[in-house]
């Protein structure tokens, strides 16, 4: 099964067994909270203090293997793609890759900071049978709760994790996000633990992690 921990703005931990997967950390540079934590593989989707932070992923045994960019890899059976796309994420035009993950049998689709709906070709066909999104939905240079949430449905997504709200992006984004959805009632979890079959009965969850 996978494990996933959520550490604010568009910085998570995914771990299966021994594996560790990290998803845009936030560097010291951020006047953000960075969080340490040692991960084989981490993927930075955009050149920004918020999402860059591979030195926080470093252990003292291993140097994290960074991916930072389009094109493919293959790390110890877990399969990643990067797309190119753009944010204005902190008012800057920055190129933000998207990430289509094959980890433990389950497909994730990371948009990173994504501004607009550039979703089409071989990205659409990448992110075709996603398990699990996590999509932006502040604002203020990334997408914003609605039209992030009808990306979502677009993709036809298993199971769907905002993120870029709270302490970045437009107020209230999350409550937007949650109305938008039809969940206004959903409570924040610690963590998720998910196993590949318990994805396959879900049809466009939303779960809210706590950071």
């Amino acid at each position: 099964h996978m494990i996933i921990n959520y550490n604010g703005i568009e910085s998570f931990k995914l771990q299966t067994g021994n594996f560790v997967l990290a998803f845009n950390p936030i560097s010291k540079e951020s006047k953000h909270k960075e969080i340490r934590f040692g991960a084989d593989v981490t993927c930075i989707s955009a050149n920004h203090p918020d999402f860059n932070g591979v030195d926080q992923t470093d252990s003292k045994n291993k140097k994290t293997f960074v991916v930072d960019g389009s094109g493919e890899y293959e790390i110890a059976g877990v399969f990643i793609k990067g797309f190119p796309t753009e944010t204005n994420y902190g008012g800057k035009k920055l190129i933000n890759t998207i990430y289509s993950v094959l980890m433990d049998n389950i497909n994730i689709g990371f948009l990173g900071a994504l501004e607009t709906n550039g979703i089409e070709g071989d990205l659409r066909e990448a992110l075709n049978t996603i398990d699990i999104l996590f999509i932006p939905i502040g604002g203020e240079g990334t997408l914003n709760a609605e039209s992030a949430y009808k990306i979502a449905v677009k993709l036809g997504a298993k199971l769907i994790i905002p993120m870029c709200y709270g302490d970045v992006g437009e107020k209230d984004s999350l409550k937007k996000f949650l109305k938008a959805s039809g969940n206004e009632e959903l409570k924040a979890v610690e963590k998720l633990t998910i196993k590949k079959s318990e994805l396959e009965e879900k049809d466009g969850e939303v779960v809210v992690l706590k950071s």
